[in-house]
């Protein structure tokens, strides 16, 4: 019979042989047996989890205001009636495919102030006071006034 020594060190060998069989067996099974069901979401929560994003239609009014301008520069014919319809996009797309941009279906900002559509700056804060006329001419200038900006400025008069 076998010593207790020489029967412990036969078990552990037996154990250290057939450990990376039972590692790789259980390492196959856990893989195996693991679902991604549980992570799935449904089509229908998938749905309503997609938000959108940025304006997704153009007010019939503001298309009244881009029929009329495309209008008068004979891209589009006929009246303008709000409607964003396949001809007043292919007259957008032509009007932006003449000056050389990217036609797009939505109509770009360039396209827009081109066609003097640009934003309303009317109402803004600082616009009452607000002086559009051209700057005074450099004869009008006080001399003091002109040496000093000269001066700041570092040029010799």
């Amino acid at each position: 019979m076998l010593s207790f020594k020489e029967s412990l060190a036969i078990l552990l060998s037996a154990l250290v042989i057939s450990a990376p069989v039972f590692a790789a067996t259980a390492a196959r099974k856990s893989t195996a047996t693991r679902t991604h069901s549980s992570r799935r979401i449904p089509a229908k929560a998938r749905a309503k989890s997609h938000k959108l994003h940025g304006q997704q239609v153009i007010d019939s009014s503001r298309v009244m205001e881009i029929q009329q301008a495309l209008i008068r520069q004979h891209y589009l014919s006929g009246e303008a009636n709000g409607s964003w319809d396949a001809s007043t996009q292919a007259a957008m797309q032509k009007f932006q495919s003449d000056q050389g941009w990217q036609t797009r279906l939505i109509p770009d900002s360039r396209a827009l102030k081109k066609l003097g559509l640009g934003p309303d700056y009317s109402g803004a804060i600082n616009a009452q006071g607000a002086s559009f006329a051209p700057p005074a001419p450099p004869s009008t200038i006080p001399a003091s006034q002109a040496a000093g900006f000269a001066a700041a400025a570092g040029v010799n008069q």
